[in-house]
């Protein structure tokens, strides 16, 4: 094992996006993760089909790389013993239960403190653990929604438009790993583990710092724009006359550059654009005046003058050229991984660099059951246990 975290040990019980990012973070800096599926269909990942990477769903594997996979039935009660005794030498767990579920089965943090004081309990749910809406379930589609995102993501007048990729889900697991490292370190000072919650909602409205910042001065709700930007401009994409690119001339220096490039000097003079303000107060007329010109050249002409003058700038890729670009290969972004059914298979890689300790993508994400009996061998039980918790349907193994 590579990375920071080497040593730490996670018990994962979470499924599908939230928990998994965050678990998938912490595998990726080092931590053993101990990922623990239900009996007897698993992480709902595993049924997010099409497509699948041989007989695996291509959703589960690309979430639970790292990990180490076993498949308890936490209702019976040899489920229960066997997660117990795993709880008691981990230094953390994660779940993303419904409101209530970890308390019915016995497994709140208050339950599992008394035996493990050190432990790290991180949950992670729809709306968080206080609140009028704390028994609510939550999807980041409604994350999205209620947040506020939907509302101002898309174009001008038309319908609320949800952000493409998974932006609440992804964002909590983030903060989940985040306040997971922050409580480790205050365990590592005085030895106090705690619990650790955040939240789909919450993690939707950390993204909107802009616009509510927007909407808390001037009590006026942003609407959508398109991929312009709601405090600076230029800054959105443009259409050349073969595909699309988008341009940041954010400020007034980088304002100031872009005309440079496109040869258009006089509209720096323009009072309509003097300033940022004013171009905000015109953005409608600026981008029709910038719209006409790019339309004229190649996205490869623009995109090389534009970088000549050190305005940024990059070209609109779909999800297969973005994975071919030279700086995903150069950031290791993109890796091949041993997967013990499949071979090789690649998969994203770690987007945190170390210096000293560089964590590493070292496995495939774990089939059914893969590795329960040598987790469960080396958390002290014997061979005997181990097949009379397989009698009573309690484990799988593969």
């Amino acid at each position: 094992m590579m990375g920071p975290l080497n040593g730490m040990k996670v018990i994962d019980l979470t499924h599908v996006m939230a928990g998994p990012t965050c678990t998938l973070m912490l595998a990726d800096m080092g931590a053993d993760v101990i990922k623990i599926e239900k009996s007897p269909d698993g992480d709902d990942t595993r049924r997010m089909l099409p497509p699948k990477v041989g007989d695996e769903a291509a959703a589960y594997m690309v979430m639970n790389r790292n990990k180490r996979g076993v498949v308890i039935d936490l209702k019976t009660e040899g489920g229960k013993r066997v997660l117990r005794r795993l709880v008691l030498s981990a230094d953390v767990l994660v779940e993303n239960f419904g409101p209530g579920v970890m308390e019915r089965l016995g497994f709140g943090y208050e339950d599992l403190k008394r035996d493990n004081p050190g432990l790290i309990y991180c949950s992670l749910s729809g709306f968080g653990r206080t609140g009028p809406y704390k028994d609510r379930r939550g999807f980041d589609l409604v994350a999205q929604a209620m947040s506020g995102i939907m509302s101002f993501t898309g174009e001008p007048g038309g319908a609320p438009a949800k952000c493409g990729p998974p932006l609440s889900d992804i964002t909590a697991g983030i903060l989940a790993a985040m306040g997971i490292l922050a409580a480790y370190t205050h365990r590592l000072k005085t030895g106090e583990g705690q619990w650790v919650e955040t939240s789909l909602f919450e993690a939707a409205l950390v993204q909107t710092y802009w616009h509510s910042a927007i909407a808390l001065a001037t009590g006026v709700a942003p609407k959508a724009m398109g991929s312009a930007h709601p405090l600076n401009a230029p800054y959105q994409a443009f259409q050349a006359s073969d595909g699309w690119i988008v341009v940041g001339g954010a400020n007034q220096t980088n304002w100031l550059r872009t005309l440079e490039a496109i040869g258009a000097p006089d509209l720096a003079e323009d009072p309509r654009f003097r300033t940022g303000a004013d171009r905000m107060s015109h953005l409608a007329e600026l981008e029709a005046e910038l719209a006409q010109r790019f339309r004229t050249r190649p996205a490869a002409h623009w995109l090389e003058v534009l970088d000549r003058k050190g305005v940024p700038c990059g070209p609109v890729y779909d999800m297969l050229q973005a994975l071919a670009d030279p700086q995903t290969a150069a950031r290791q972004m993109l890796v091949e991984v041993q997967h013990s059914k499949l071979g090789p298979v690649k998969t994203l890689g770690l987007p945190v660099k170390f210096s000293s300790t560089p964590g590493k993508v070292h496995k495939g994400a774990p089939v059914y059951g893969e590795d329960t009996h040598d987790v469960l061998m080396q958390a002290g039980f014997s061979e005997q246990e181990i097949h009379a918790f397989q009698e009573e349907g309690a484990v799988i193994c593969a």
